[in-house]
């Protein structure tokens, strides 16, 4: 009779087999080696639903944001901070800062659109002499000479004071428009050509104008101290108008220079009847005048 085939340890195959195949480790068997298995298999499928969920959350646009994070994703971030309060001002700005921008930007629009007679090109340019004739008309330089002439020409002590405070308003006049222009710095306007009569460092700048200024206090200098018929006042008030609009055609100035310009000419005005010079108050520039 042949003997059965036995294994390496020696036992026979067949009951290696009986006893493996009935074993309660196999997990063929459903045995607890069973449930471990499946316990093994939960445990993995748990955290693989974690790590994609974890996935899932980053990849989201709405967590890239940060504005609902999801509690699987980690410990929570601190909010962003705060803008600070010049930050929110420039993100937010005010109403008076629109409405200043928007009125320069009409400022300039309307400026460039009145520039009709800025170059010899432009819609009025054949205007252009007679707008240039204006504007040494209201010039500092021939207004001080003709001043001065007048003042050393006059005989009387009532003419010398007239004159007298005529240049010291002429003087306030070209001291304040140089200051304000050194401070603001405001460029003249693109369409303007510098042929200007007889310029210094500060007339590159534009604001205010000069000639408006000019034409205001002197204008308004001379109605008041001048005894002048009808025609001849209405004659003045529409040199000072024409000037000041001839500075805008020019292309010299923008409007907000203009207007300024008359409303600094005005006050200047009240500023030398304030400060009025007198033979009682200034003996000495009237002594220095009649020993000329």
């Amino acid at each position: 009779m042949p003997s059965p085939r036995r294994s390496v340890d020696g036992r026979p195959l067949g009951a290696s087999a009986s006893s493996s195949a009935s074993s309660p480790g196999s997990p063929a068997h459903g045995g607890g080696g069973r449930f471990e298995f499946q316990a093994l298999l939960s445990s993995r499928a748990v955290g693989a639903d974690a790590a994609c969920a974890r996935l899932r959350a980053s990849e989201s646009p709405v967590h890239r944001r940060g504005s609902f994070p999801l509690a699987s994703a980690g410990p929570s971030q601190a909010p962003p901070p705060l803008l600070p309060e010049e930050a929110r001002m420039d993100l937010n700005p005010s109403f008076l800062a629109i409405a200043l921008r928007s009125l320069l930007a009409i400022d300039l629009w309307l400026s460039k659109k009145l520039g009709v007679c800025a170059g010899e090109s432009s819609s009025w340019g054949s205007v252009r002499p007679l707008m240039k004739l204006l504007e040494i008309s209201g010039h500092g330089i021939p207004w001080l000479l003709g001043t001065c002439y007048c003042l050393s020409r006059s005989d009387s002590w009532a003419g010398r004071e007239v004159l007298m405070n005529l240049l010291f308003a002429l003087l306030l006049d070209l001291l304040m428009v140089a200051l304000i222009k050194g401070l603001v710095r405001r460029r003249r306007p693109a369409h303007n050509q510098m042929d200007m009569f007889f310029t210094l460092s500060v007339d590159k700048y534009s604001f205010p104008s000069g000639h408006a200024t000019r034409a205001a206090v002197v204008s308004r200098f001379i109605l008041n101290h001048l005894v002048l018929a009808i025609p001849l006042r209405v004659l003045v008030i529409l040199w000072a108008l024409v000037l000041g609009l001839s500075r805008i055609m020019l292309g010299r100035h923008n409007v907000t220079d203009v207007a300024f310009g008359f409303f600094l000419g005005y006050m200047q005005y009240s500023i030398v009847d304030y400060c009025w010079l007198s033979p009682h108050n200034a003996p000495f520039l009237f002594v220095l005048w009649d020993q000329q």
